[in-house]
């Protein structure tokens, strides 16, 4: 296969990821609808755990001391923001898979902003106008009006706490350096996932096994599709095409999210679209169009377990040798069930495609 032919199918394939994660706001909804929601988040992992060992069997090998501290400490934040996520889907007072696929992108303009508050400095300018346009675009998804919260439901309120809890996640991952193994650290984090929702579930609720076919093709989904080999894809595909261009396609999944969501319901909320077709230009101008314009600072993606990479600032000292091993394109990586690393920093020379 030829570069632009390999070029072509990794742009495919991270589609075809975009679109899995878009449709997994609809399968969980429906799966905790019929099955505990704790217990499901548990089988879920337990899944992905199993599947991303056999994709990764090298992974193992990498669990030492370091691995193990950082991978728990970003391992709980992750169980945060997917308790929070799958909660903001639940019960009575729940949010709409669509506006859950939008709300939880919101982490990608939140990482930028809270590590300039960090590092002590200003904000990129594109940073600061796509935080601006996915605010508005909030404001006019939720249907807050002069009169009160309008369409606001708490289900809104636990998915915005989920994108912030993914956005402490990516920082922690941003923080890493190289003693750190990203395969090890994906492991360890799956593992604590599931540890946490399996000993919630066993605390709170009576679940039993899963029996039902839907709920038991949702786990496999999530699982598989969505968890482990779309993680693959994602060192697969950052092997053959900028890392610019892999966040660009991957930053439709709010849409993808969106588009299945209205499509299921057989609602097309016009005022809730628009919100959501702004909240996605200003996903795409904080994190795309910042690296781009500013292509001295180092940005790198930091890849998600299931969602959107987020860019962050490549801080000194913390930049990880496993990545020459991701771009050398003579390096086997994924292909031999080696994910030394998922994000890359990004080439100043190379800017939006």
């Amino acid at each position: 296969m030829g570069i632009t032919e390999s070029r072509w199918a990794a742009a495919v394939a991270l589609v075809c990821v975009a679109a899995i994660w878009g449709a997994t706001f609809v399968i969980v909804a429906d799966a905790i609808a019929a099955y505990p929601m704790y217990a499901f988040l548990g089988w879920r992992f337990a899944v992905a755990t199993v599947a991303f060992v056999a994709l990764f069997p090298r992974s193992v090998a990498h669990l030492d001391g370091a691995n193990l501290r950082m991978g728990l400490l970003a391992g709980v934040f992750l169980a945060a923001g997917y308790i929070f996520q799958t909660w903001g889907l639940d019960g009575e007072r729940a949010t709409t898979p669509a506006r859950a696929a939008f709300i939880t992108g919101l982490y990608v303009v939140i990482v930028p902003l809270a590590q300039a508050l960090v590092l002590r400095k200003l904000p990129r300018k594109p940073t600061i106008v796509g935080a601006a346009m996915a605010l508005v675009g909030l404001w006019m998804l939720s249907g807050v009006d002069a009169s009160g919260l309008g369409g606001w439901v708490t289900g809104d309120t636990l998915v915005v706490v989920c994108a912030v809890a993914y956005s402490v996640h990516m920082l922690i991952l941003g923080s890493t350096d190289e003693r750190h193994d990203t395969a090890a650290l994906t492991l360890v984090q799956l593992l604590t996932v599931t540890a946490i929702t399996s000993a919630i579930s066993l605390l709170t609720e009576d679940a039993g096994l899963p029996t039902r076919v839907d709920v038991l093709v949702a786990i496999a989904i999530c699982g598989v599709l969505a968890s482990a080999l779309a993680f693959a894809i994602q060192t697969w595909a950052q092997r053959r095409m900028p890392p610019a261009r892999v966040a660009l396609i991957l930053v439709t999944e709010p849409a993808f999210g969106g588009l299945i969501g209205w499509s299921v319901a057989g609602v097309w909320p016009v005022m809730e679209m628009l919100g959501a077709s702004m909240m996605l230009g200003g996903m795409i101008t904080s994190e795309v169009v910042a690296a781009a314009t500013t292509p001295d600072e180092g940005i790198e993606f930091e890849a998600g377990l299931e969602g959107m990479p987020a860019p962050v600032v490549e801080v000194e000292g913390h930049a990880r040798l496993a990545s020459e091993s991701f771009v050398d394109s003579d390096a086997s990586g994924a292909d031999s069930g080696d994910a030394s690393s998922a994000n890359v920093a990004i080439d100043p020379g190379r800017g939006v495609p």
